[in-house]
């Protein structure tokens, strides 16, 4: 069972960066695909990237395409989200999450092991 920790997260004015972490211990992060999801203040959680980290090949939501990116690094045992180009919409609790890495990158539904989560809060 692998265990993660996010951090990183706080208050960024629109056009910002942030960089996200997603600590794992337990188990080595290369066996698993990193998930990094989003949830709004009265909206549902949606996912955002994900990363198969014994490849490094992502997988990205529209609404991150070419404004965030998703690494790993794993003899840290650690996982990224670089977020550029900050908007007011995407102010949200990001999490970051684990599935086995044998499992289909594109999907956002099976991940097993969850984070608790980091806020960002971007102004206008």
């Amino acid at each position: 069972q692998v265990q993660l920790v996010e951090s990183g997260g706080g208050l960024v004015q629109a056009g910002g960066s942030l960089r996200l972490s997603c600590a794992a211990s337990g188990r080595t992060l290369s066996n698993y695909v990193i998930g990094w999801f989003r949830q709004a203040p009265g909206k549902e959680r949606e996912p955002v990237m994900a990363i198969r980290c014994n490849s490094g090949n992502t997988y990205v939501e529209p609404s991150a395409k070419g404004r965030f990116t998703a690494s790993s690094d794993n003899a840290k045992n650690t996982a990224y989200l670089q977020m550029n180009s900050l908007k007011p919409e995407d102010t949200a609790i990001y999490y970051c999450a684990a599935k086995w890495e044998s499992k289909f990158i594109g999907s956002f539904d099976d991940y097993n092991y969850w984070g608790q989560g980091t806020q960002v809060t971007v102004s206008s």
